[in-house]
């Protein structure tokens, strides 16, 4: 073999191709219908036989091919939007530490930067990992959303933007109010966002999208196309409050469309959504009250907990049935038949008789003894005086996990009244809450009024908890004020969890008259960081007020604070650190070729530091930025070890065959490399590809250790 044929991958420093994702998952289902032709150019490329592809769709080609004329969505300008998805990105995102909290420590991001470049770079890493993406996008009414004039310079024109490079005519425009009827630049504008937010959702994601009457129509249709109608999942009504000053009717809500990436993953999951029932938390709380209080005293806590309900709230006192408490908290009696009748008949023997217990005339309200049984070991199951009648069962407040994971039809969470007996139930598509609220919250906490309409933070807590669960990522690419931040982070401090989140936000200057701008807020990034900022720095202060209270207290009596990840790591849209190489035409004069060559002799940006260069490498390699990253010396090199060393990168200017050795030796997932750390050593560069070939002999393709260059 050739020491020509022996040379490492050169690292792809585009974001991911999504085109040539496509065919490549076209290529598995039906390899057949890729051929080889000749281009326009006369060049042998592969290209697809569309008859070929037709025939092995059968039928339903046919159809396709009989009805021209067939429903769907268009408008002007939908092919350049389509065109935009499959340009890849040559951008990168270069970390903030100064503007960061907790840099080395967080797994949240906020990433200020055109939203659409970033979701291009986030591909690669973030394909299929996100649970939630909430967006509150601009609302179509005139004068409340920017695009680029031109849809291929998108990045340029971000930069020109943003005051990164010297504006040459490129620039976002304003939609003007009187396009702020028509649809098509919103249109253009949301298209191509919302494909490539459906990438990064895992197969039992949910997306939510905020939007007003104006553009509700039109998005549901391009939702229905993007994520498939079948995924539909919900039209959520906001109620917001009245306008008073209306002169035919007050239209005080907004809508909320939810889909999921696949109904059928969720289906499959028994995938049920609950949350706590109006009054429960009270309950809750009182009954932590007379846990410390009583300890394990429960006779004096019930009668405590009865006493308290006669002038509890209404909310509270409609759960009044949950009046006995036992070791793991408030529960209520209840029937322990088959609903409905036929259920099963078998032995349940009484504890203190031996004699099997009477059977419920509806049969028992478990599948089999097996289940049944685990119920009582789990002390779920209460007895009655003697075997004469049958047992009663335990609903707890907050149900144990042995209470929901039966096989019976009597806890499938399906009917109103099981779930109003677990103190939880469905979440109604009208939600009610004043917008008047969310403002003086940010007020209170920013000390001015900086934002207009900032989205309630309790609000979207209630939406993030009841669709997502522990270390799940939430994804919000219009964040503005960063409601939906806080909102993860005091769910988190509540219960002790670590959803993570990813706040995208473009720094759209404030106008300079506003009180955003004369309190020292030059963006609307800026607002959204400090709210952040502000927001941890309460709950450092609150936990420092704990731990002080906890050293004047006896050993176990005061609980420890949580540990949680209250940070945020700041990454900012640029320019490649690297010069791209760009394809030119057959034609291209030879002076065009020297200045492209002579452009690439020193390809790495002279001013971006290590860590710029790291950043870019791992995310293009396909790690999330929020991976711990080491620095340990290997045979004398500083070496970036990412994700407990599964990537390593050097970016040092001399490989030596000790360094590619001792790299071997930890056999990572990726190892990346400047090619100019080989000082044109190709002898040296083969024997690197040899050592890392002989490693990956007999491994599967997912196993290999990848060798590039950049």
């Amino acid at each position: 073999m050739s020491i020509e044929n022996l040379s490492p991958e050169t690292m792809d420093l585009r974001s991911a191709d999504i085109s040539a994702e496509n065919r490549a998952k076209l290529k598995q289902l039906f390899p057949a219908v890729f051929v080889e032709t000749v281009n326009g150019a006369g060049e042998l490329v592969e290209g697809i036989d569309f008859e070929k592809l037709k025939a092995e769709l059968g039928t339903f080609s046919d159809v396709f091919e009989a009805h021209r004329a067939r429903y769907g969505m268009d408008w002007p300008g939908k092919k350049a939007a389509l065109k935009l998805i499959q340009e890849p990105s040559v951008g990168t995102l270069k970390p903030c530490r100064e503007e960061s909290v907790n840099f080395d420590d967080t797994e949240n991001l906020f990433i200020e930067g055109d939203n659409l470049e970033v979701l291009k770079l986030l591909q690669k890493s973030y394909y299929g990992k996100v649970k939630m993406i909430y967006i509150d996008p601009p609302y179509n009414t005139g004068k409340e959303f920017i695009y680029p004039d031109k849809y291929a310079e998108s990045l340029d024109t971000y930069l020109a933007y943003a005051g990164l490079v010297d504006d040459e005519g490129k620039k976002f425009s304003t939609n003007t109010p009187n396009e702020g009827r028509f649809h098509t630049k919103w249109l253009n504008m949301m298209y191509p966002r919302l494909y490539l937010a459906r990438n990064l959702l895992s197969d039992d994601g949910i997306i939510f999208v905020s939007i007003d009457d104006h553009e509700v129509h039109n998005l549901r249709a391009l939702l229905n196309e993007i994520l498939g109608e079948e995924n539909f999942i919900a039209e959520l009504v906001w109620e917001k409050g009245r306008k008073n000053d209306a002169k035919l009717f007050s239209v005080g809500h907004e809508y909320m469309l939810v889909y999921g990436r696949s109904l059928n993953t969720l289906k499959e999951n028994a995938t049920v959504w609950r949350e706590i029932k109006p009054g429960a938390q009270a309950i809750w709380n009182k009954y932590l009250e007379l846990r410390e209080k009583h300890g394990q005293n429960y006779e004096v806590m019930e009668q405590e907990l009865r006493a308290w309900y006669k002038q509890a709230d209404s909310a509270a006192k409609s759960l009044s049935r949950y009046k006995h408490i036992d070791q793991h908290g408030p529960w209520r009696d209840r029937d322990i038949s088959w609903p409905g009748g036929g259920g099963p008949r078998y032995d349940v023997i009484h504890p203190k008789t031996g004699q099997p217990c009477k059977v419920p005339d509806r049969g028992w309200g478990f599948s089999s003894k097996e289940a049944m049984d685990k119920q009582v070991k789990l002390g779920l199951v209460v007895f009655r005086g003697d075997h004469t009648e049958p047992p009663f069962r335990k609903a707890h407040l907050r149900p144990l996990a042995g209470e929901l994971d039966e096989d019976i039809d009597a806890l499938d969470m399906e009917t109103e009244e099981e779930s109003v007996s677990m103190g939880m139930q469905v979440m109604p598509s009208v939600l009610y809450k004043q917008s008047q609220s969310a403002v003086k919250h940010l007020r209170k906490l920013m000390e001015a009024k900086i934002f207009d309409n900032p989205k309630d933070h309790e609000v979207l807590a209630r939406l993030i908890n009841y669709c997502t669960a522990k270390s799940e990522i939430i994804l919000d690419f219009f964040s503005g004020s960063c409601s939906a931040a806080e909102a993860v982070i005091r769910l988190n401090q509540g219960q002790k969890i670590d959803r993570k989140f990813i706040m995208v936000q473009l720094p759209e200057p404030c106008d300079e008259n506003s009180e955003a701008f004369k309190a020292g807020y030059k963006t609307i990034a800026d607002i959204g960081k400090e709210r952040i900022r502000r927001v941890i720095g309460k709950i450092e202060a609150e936990q420092a007020a704990k731990a002080d209270k906890a050293k004047d207290a006896l050993p176990g009596t005061i609980e420890e604070p949580a540990k949680l990840d209250i940070g945020f790591k700041v990454l900012k849209l640029d320019r490649s650190n690297f010069k791209i190489w760009e394809a030119l035409s057959p034609d291209a004069a030879p002076e065009a070729i020297a200045d492209q060559l002579e452009m690439h002799v020193e390809h790495i940006d002279p001013s971006a530091s290590p860590e710029d260069i790291l950043y870019e490498l791992l995310l293009k390699a396909g790690f999330m930025p929020t991976k711990p990253v080491e620095k340990p010396a290997l045979a004398g090199k500083q070496v970036f070890s990412v994700a407990e060393g599964a990537l390593l990168i050097c970016l040092e200017d001399e490989i030596t065959r000790e360094l590619i050795d001792a790299v071997a030796a930890t056999q990572p997932l990726q190892f990346i490399c400047l090619d100019r750390g080989f000082k044109g050593n190709d002898q040296l560069k083969a024997n690197a590809v040899q050592t890392f070939a002989a490693l990956n002999q007999g491994k599967d393709r997912a196993d290999r250790i990848v060798f590039r260059t950049v």
